[in-house]
């Protein structure tokens, strides 16, 4: 079986985080393992705290990993801290790891700030030019390419700028409104248009988590990165589609709906 790691913080309420990553790893084929960057208290309505780890605590998380069960791709999610992120860039420098997928989590889906200041500048220079492929959504692509946008040229403009900065792929989430679900994939100063339909779920706590654990799943099991892409946006129009409605705010999707199993449902209570 091959594997893979999220290095994410843990969200409580389950939708986000590495509880969203390890469920759309398992979901996807792969074995999943974790190191916890921060814990967080959160629910469907927002963040109301955030420990982070210690350096030297998320360091020996990584050693264990790599030193026992090697991944076959790393998924980056959210680090808030400069430090952590020092962290991440030198572990993963000295294991060569491979097939590195990081979302450039800065806000959470109810607003709350989870990059800080001081932590901007250490992942564009240290940690984001060591992914195979970002995955950012229109507000953070503003911030990592200083363009504005609000058309789909627009968002050709950043992913170029973006992915000439960082010299890796960038898959550019359209959504917030600017098209139906339509992504941008930039790689190697070529453009390709993934076109989805929008699905009217108001539950989309965890997307950006759940899109870029399934991309690395699919790179773990060696797909080319157009396909891995394509296979993650299927996987996850179908979470979306299945309409869990779960929490008073924006809930989660269903990572498991195509789960099949005699230990799920009425069946496995006789």
């Amino acid at each position: 079986m091959k594997t893979a790691l999220s290095i994410a913080g843990s969200d409580s309420s389950g939708g986000a985080g590495i509880q969203a990553d390890t469920k759309t790893m398992s979901a996807n084929g792969v074995f999943a393992m974790t190191a916890v960057t921060a814990l967080t208290a959160q629910n469907t309505t927002g963040v109301t705290a955030i420990l982070d780890s210690t350096p030297e605590f998320l360091a020996s998380q990584l050693d264990a990993v790599f030193t026992d069960i090697y991944p076959d791709a790393v998924k980056i999610g959210m680090v808030s801290s400069r430090d952590l992120i020092e962290v991440i860039a030198e572990k993963l420098t000295q294991y060569r790891a491979r097939h590195i997928v990081a979302d450039p989590v800065m806000v959470a889906t109810s607003g709350a700030k989870l990059l800080r200041d001081d932590a901007l500048e250490s992942l564009i220079t240290r940690l984001l030019p060591l992914a195979e492929i970002i995955t950012p959504n229109i507000p953070e692509a503003e911030i990592l390419s200083g363009l504005h946008i609000t058309s789909p040229d627009d968002m050709e403009k950043a992913a170029d700028r973006i992915g000439q900065r960082l010299g890796c792929a960038v898959l550019l989430k359209g959504g917030h409104d600017l098209n139906d679900a339509n992504d941008l994939l930039w790689q190697s100063g070529t453009l390709h248009w993934f076109r989805g339909r929008r699905i009217l779920n108001p539950n989309t706590h965890g997307t950006g988590c759940t899109l870029s654990s399934a991309i690395a799943a699919n790179l773990a099991k060696d797909m080319p990165l157009e396909t891995a892409v394509e296979r993650a946006k299927e996987y996850i129009s179908g979470a979306l589609a299945a309409m869990l409605d779960l929490g008073s705010g924006r809930g989660p999707m269903n990572h498991l709906y195509d789960l099949r199993s005699s230990f799920i449902g009425e069946e496995a209570d006789k």
